[in-house]
């Protein structure tokens, strides 16, 4: 398979041919300017030492040379291929709240963004294990279905915001009871789940999903994000209005702290409260390397060959080639008959 990394650069190739039309024009022009001097074949005796041929190949040359660097940065780069590679690691589930109090601002910039954040962080530190990701507010959805391509778990990552699940509240059970459901039946692999949220509004039963998820070997961890004294929840992302409930008061989310660490506790896994450092990263670290990993093949692509070196070898011998001959003839070789 045969690609550019940079194929915008190949448009350069269509100034080449003026170029070659602007050099038989000056050509032209001056064996003009040299027939108004006498006798073109009378002119040259005159001037023994010049070589009109040199020049010729030196244009070419630097002609080749341009040709050759626009290829060069353009980077091609030739073919991939599927190869098996081996990795070492856990499945691990991820769920993260998207409901409307997760836009408030008592972490920075706010608790959705944190939470992107501090999951992405854990993915690239994880990326040896197999990951899923769930959404979930008054729903729960699949995202991404398990997969050991965890740069396209940060790029689904990135697209989370709370128009994904138009039912608003906390469906920490539905959320739990799905991440079970999305590992594999691989009973040799340590399973964990990575639940963030604020645990605003709040519907119950996730205790008994977290022992039931413990019961099946699945850990349960809690990121609980936001902060316990709460703050006004704005209507959107980039708004400056805050929601309002039936009777005109504004909204307050607070975060609720004390469910979060009873379903970890129940889950037999880890709370930590985010923050603006990664505290939060380091610690679930921590309790998730104490899990048994596991050799899991998988396939990846290559990257593609690159071949840039390679022209840029060629252009570097066609400048110094360009750069040994003289317009004139050289006094070191003027025995040699290469131009005659």
């Amino acid at each position: 398979m045969f690609r550019f990394e940079n194929p915008e650069y190949l448009y350069l190739f269509i100034a080449m041919p003026f170029l070659v039309a602007l050099y038989i024009y000056l050509n032209i022009r001056k064996r003009n300017d040299v027939k108004k001097l006498g006798v073109l074949s009378t002119v040259k005796k005159m001037m023994p030492e010049l070589s009109l041929k040199r020049s010729y190949l030196k244009f070419w040359l630097i002609f080749a040379a341009l040709c050759t660097g626009i290829i060069m940065i353009a980077r091609p780069q030739f073919g991939t291929k599927v190869e098996n590679v081996e990795k070492e690691g856990i499945e691990l589930v991820i769920a993260i709240d998207v409901s409307n109090s997760m836009l408030a601002r008592d972490v920075s910039p706010d608790r959705l963004s944190r939470a992107k954040q501090i999951l992405s962080r854990i993915i690239d530190v994880r990326k040896n294990d197999k990951v899923a990701l769930i959404v979930f507010a008054g729903e729960a959805y699949v995202q991404m279905p398990l997969t050991s391509d965890t740069q396209s778990a940060k790029l689904f990552l990135n697209t989370i915001d709370p128009s994904l699940v138009p039912v608003q509240g906390t469906a920490i059970a539905e959320a739990i009871t799905l991440g079970v459901s999305s590992f594999s039946g691989d009973q040799d692999v340590d399973k964990a789940m990575i639940l963030i949220t604020d645990g605003e509004d709040h519907e119950g039963n996730a205790n008994e999903a977290a022992r039931q998820a413990s019961d099946a070997g699945i850990m349960i961890n809690i990121i609980g994000i936001g902060s316990v004294e709460g703050t006004p929840v704005p209507e959107s992302e980039y708004s400056n209005n805050y929601r309002t409930d039936s009777g005109g008061q504004v909204v307050v989310s607070r975060l609720n702290e004390q469910m979060a660490q009873e379903i970890a506790q129940n889950g037999k896994g880890l709370y930590v409260q985010a923050d603006n450092s990664n505290t939060a990263v380091r610690a679930l670290e921590t309790e998730l390397n104490e899990l048994e990993t596991k050799k899991t093949t998988s396939l990846s692509y290559s990257e593609y060959d690159e071949k840039f070196p390679f022209f840029a070898w060629i252009l570097l011998i066609i400048l110094i080639v360009e750069f040994l001959i003289y317009d004139k003839k050289n006094p070191l070789f003027k025995n040699i008959r290469l131009f005659r």
